[in-house]
């Protein structure tokens, strides 16, 4: 096998790596989409498959612009939900959570069990207040 052969063949598989990215990355939209019927998929994927290079291309030119917006929405929705399992689990533990209703009922709860003192409950309440 001569050098020549070997920048051929990682020519030839890094441009396969990148027609499945391609490839996944136009089932992954296509499947996203709702406003595509089921018979239409099925339409795009058969095509897909027979016709590999041509219909990647015109899936690409024709709904290039909503892959964008549709991918954009699932990062924004998936980092809102992100955010928000993360200060449902944060802010408890911060001491933080809840109204400060709920701060000075669980500063009493630890001064009537003696895991604090008063003047610790004084300092919880005092900051929960504001």
């Amino acid at each position: 096998m001569s050098f020549w052969d070997i920048v051929w063949f990682i020519f030839i598989f890094a441009a396969f790596m990148a027609y499945l990215m391609v490839v996944f990355t136009i089932l992954g939209d296509l499947f996203r989409d709702d406003s595509v019927s089921g018979v239409m998929k099925a339409v795009w994927v058969i095509l897909l498959f027979v016709f590999p290079f041509i219909t990647a291309l015109v899936y690409i030119i024709a709904r290039g612009k909503g892959m964008n917006e549709r991918a954009r929405q699932e990062a924004v929705e998936a980092k809102k939900a992100q955010d928000e399992y993360i200060r449902s689990v944060a802010a408890p533990a911060a001491g933080g959570g809840g109204s400060p209703a709920d701060q000075i009922a669980r500063a009493k709860e630890l001064l009537d069990s003696g895991a604090i003192t008063s003047d610790e409950f004084a300092a919880l309440k005092a900051k929960a207040l504001g």
